[in-house]
């Protein structure tokens, strides 16, 4: 691997009347940023030059027809439609959003060409005036691939995965499956291994009800659905842990002790996320070929054109693309060269050994909010 490598970032603009372009111009105003890697914006030359105009940033920009043109030391920006469109910055149209989509369409396009590493897309809202399932799930849909993708949340602090999709409340019980909890935690201790380099991830899965279910009289999946999940991962080699009540787990910094935490719906997972962001909040996609990342903002309408918004989000959101992709290289290189085997394993059949081999550790399920593992030292 080459460690000089300038990874080519792609960037769509998102919603052509929120903060997408200020966040770009600002974030690629720092030289450094073209020392880092080569930024390919998707976007309309003409709405760009609106709001650079607006907001009276020098921004700096070189037009490209296609991705062949693209060159190292430069903000490269790709046409990604060529119509006019009304730009009413802090106003959500179907116009500007449907904008933001062509970017993403014209960008997978390009994906599939190979014509760069790693894609970060500028904010996008679901609104009464453009209606859509959001960005990670539309990715997703249109990448053409069998794999499920898993929205991670990603701070200095944590790393929070959930079990669920965007639900209403009374849909999320019958939607947290033994299935989905165990397919879920195995996407999100892969992606620890392979796309965050650690070596042996620890996940915390998170109870669906008050006080873990309180034995059973606040409710029953954690002792039918949740915990046999996390037995089953335990016998697969994933390191899972729980289930813990959400609000002792965040409330006595217990997300500190794990790599990663698999919450079972939106608001248990991203009210604890927010609170603790720092302008650091980036959602990654996790479990597909494509690294995927966004800055977790807002299209903020509110603050469009201002020249307000903190561009910090989507640098945090371009650095950790560009160390998923190297992250990745390192843990598939062994990969495609292995060593040859010099002798031929022996293995002992017999019933004596293989059923003297434990399918599991003893104990899976918090006690007193401590593990054995912290103990004995671990």
């Amino acid at each position: 691997m080459n460690e000089n490598r300038k990874i080519r970032v792609a960037i769509t603009h998102g919603d052509t009347n929120g903060i997408g372009y200020e966040l770009i111009f600002k974030t690629f105003a720092e030289p450094e940023m073209l020392e880092l890697c080569t930024p390919i914006i998707y976007g309309s030359p003409k709405v760009a030059t609106y709001h650079r105009n607006a907001l009276g940033i020098e921004a700096n920009f070189t037009i490209v027809a296609d991705a062949s043109e693209v060159k190292d030391g430069r903000v490269n920006f790709l046409p990604v439609f060529d119509e006019e469109i009304k730009v009413e910055l802090g106003q959500p149209t179907e116009e500007s959003g449907t904008a933001g989509l062509k970017a993403i369409d014209r960008a997978l396009a390009d994906y599939r060409e190979g014509a760069y590493d790693v894609l970060v897309t500028a904010p996008m809202d679901n609104n009464e005036q453009f209606h859509f399932s959001g960005q990670s799930r539309y990715i997703e849909d249109h990448l053409e691939v069998e794999e499920q993708g898993l929205s991670l949340l990603v701070n200095e602090r944590m790393r929070v995965a959930l079990a669920t999709r965007n639900l209403p409340l009374k849909q999320v019980a019958e939607s947290v499956t033994a299935e989905s909890v165990r397919q879920k935690a195995t996407t999100l201790f892969n992606a620890l291994r392979r796309d965050f380099r650690i070596s042996n991830p620890r996940i915390a899965v998170l109870a669906l009800n008050p006080k873990a279910g309180d034995n059973g009289l606040l409710g029953s999946e954690e002792q039918e659905v949740i915990l046999p999940a996390i037995e089953e991962l335990s016998e697969n080699g994933v390191q899972a842990f729980g289930p813990y009540a959400a609000d002792k787990f965040f409330g006595d910094f217990s997300v500190e002790q794990f790599d990663g935490v698999l919450a079972m719906y939106y608001d248990q997972g991203l009210t604890p996320f927010r609170s603790f962001s720092c302008n650091d909040g980036v959602n990654y996609l996790a479990g597909l070929p494509l690294v995927r990342t966004a800055p977790e903002l807002s299209a903020g309408y509110d603050i469009a054109g201002k020249g307000i918004a903190d561009e910090q989000p989507l640098r945090h959101a371009i650095y950790l693309a560009i160390d998923i992709f190297r992250h990745r290289e390192e843990y598939d290189e062994p990969m495609d060269n292995p060593l040859p085997k010099l002798y031929k394993e022996k293995r002992d059949e017999s019933d004596k050994v293989r059923f003297a081999i434990p399918k599991r550790r003893d104990d899976r399920t918090p006690r007193n909010n401590h593990r054995e593992e912290q103990k004995s030292g671990e």
